[in-house]
């Protein structure tokens, strides 16, 4: 007898559960649908995506050496046309990187060819991407069905300290320029290097105002703290971060910290929250810190002997496994922003094929919808959802073409970069 009742509890606990993943999977299943019925309507952007680096590195810089056109998820590229349509995203910028250790002058070519890439990748499939250089290209691009590509310069260095090369790359399409990257340049300050100016020096000022006269967005991630706020006092129309999370949530300085957010309904800018593991989970930052330190220890001790290093610290690797990022560690992100910043100043950039690992659960950029059917399981309204997904974007991006148009009599900046 206790037999029998144990087998029937067992029976119906398991069959309980089963009813609960399908209850869920369902009610995922309704949110998503949700969700693609409203990016029908409001464009998804995107404000970061690597993809042009990624066919640089693994393919030649030919876009033709793979099917953008089919899904590519088996040969670890995060992106292809496919996925972005099941991810309802309907503007890509795109990041036409280049390394932070190049010289200037090298970096510069190179950018130009990453613009090139760009059109070439347009240009390889017309029925699905059209160049766009304004908020109204986008809404009318994503109204005739295809994904509106546009373009953003990621480190300053590209420009070489010449106003007249920023004005060039402008003309050939970038919308944005990130002030720097990895490295602190001739003229701001870097999150993850020594700082050399205390945030902008004079010609960063320039920089900005230049960039602000042209109608080209400043996009604050990569910089740091002191430069945030130097861009943010020196700017005449908003900033972007185009792929920054919160520091409050996770300590990497590459995230935005509290009083950047608490300035932005002033400012009137967006930060789009990135994916990036190692910038919205606390354990796998200190894991990614605690191999750099282990990399600089083995190159010490083992000068000149590269191979002891990799040697070295795939053995590290071996024992210390990288932990895993979740998409609640994204949402938190995510919320931290909008409560601090407002709902306003909210957004995506999801940094897809720039990095090797995404958090769990995600492999692409089809995710989106997901992601967005999670904040409204959290309460998230239909009109908050379209705000994060492209309406904030729409909208700092026609601030930053007014602040141009009223600049339009002024006359191109000539500020020679003098540094200290």
């Amino acid at each position: 007898m206790i037999r029998s009742l144990l087998v029937a509890a067992v029976s119906l606990a398991v069959v309980s559960t089963a009813q609960a993943q399908t209850d869920t999977a369902q009610s995922n299943a309704a949110g998503e649908a949700r969700v693609r019925a409203i990016l029908r309507t409001t464009p998804l952007i995107d404000g970061h995506n690597d993809l042009p680096w990624s066919l640089r590195q693994e393919h030649g810089n030919d876009p033709y050496a793979v099917d953008l056109a089919t899904d590519l998820t088996a040969t670890g590229l995060h992106t292809d046309i496919p996925r972005l349509r099941t991810g309802g995203v309907g503007a890509q910028l795109w990041s036409v990187y280049v390394p932070a250790a190049l010289p200037p002058t090298e970096a510069a070519r190179e950018t130009f060819e990453q613009i090139d890439t760009v059109r070439r990748i347009v240009a390889a499939h017309p029925d699905a991407f059209e160049l766009a250089t304004t908020a109204d290209d986008i809404v009318r691009i994503h109204r005739a069905g295809k994904i509106a590509s546009l373009m953003g310069m990621e480190g300053g260095y590209s420009i070489d300290d010449s106003l007249g090369l920023l004005r060039q790359f402008h003309e050939a399409g970038a919308r944005y320029m990130t002030l720097t990257h990895s490295k602190t340049t001739t003229w701001a300050d870097s999150a993850t290097d020594a700082p050399k100016w205390g945030g902008l020096n004079p010609f960063g000022e320039a920089v900005v105002r230049e960039m602000n006269r042209l109608g080209m967005m400043v996009d604050l991630s990569h910089v740091s703290e002191e430069t945030m706020l130097d861009a943010l006092r020196v700017s005449d129309a908003p900033v972007i971060f185009s792929h920054s999370s919160a520091r409050a949530v996770t300590g990497h300085p590459r995230n935005v910290p509290d009083i950047v957010l608490r300035l932005m309904p002033e400012d009137g800018g967006i930060v789009m929250v990135t994916f990036v593991p190692g910038f919205i989970n606390e354990t796998v930052r200190a894991w990614s810190a605690d191999r750099a330190a282990e990399d600089a220890r083995l190159k010490a001790m083992n000068p000149g002997a590269p191979d002891a290093v990799t040697a070295g610290l795939a053995g590290w690797t071996q024992a210390h496994p990288i932990p895993r990022a979740a998409v609640s560690d994204l949402l938190a992100h995510i919320q931290h922003v909008r409560d601090v910043a407002g709902i306003d100043h909210v957004g995506l950039g999801g940094d897809f094929d720039g990095i090797d690992a995404l958090p769990e659960g995600i492999t692409g950029v089809d995710a989106y919808p997901a992601i967005l059917a999670a904040l409204m399981q959290a309460g998230w309204t239909e009109a908050d959802i379209r705000k994060i997904a492209g309406e904030n974007m729409l909208r700092v991006m026609r601030a930053v073409e007014a602040v141009a148009a009223s600049k339009a009599g002024e006359r191109p900046g000539m500020a020679v970069n003098t540094p200290l």
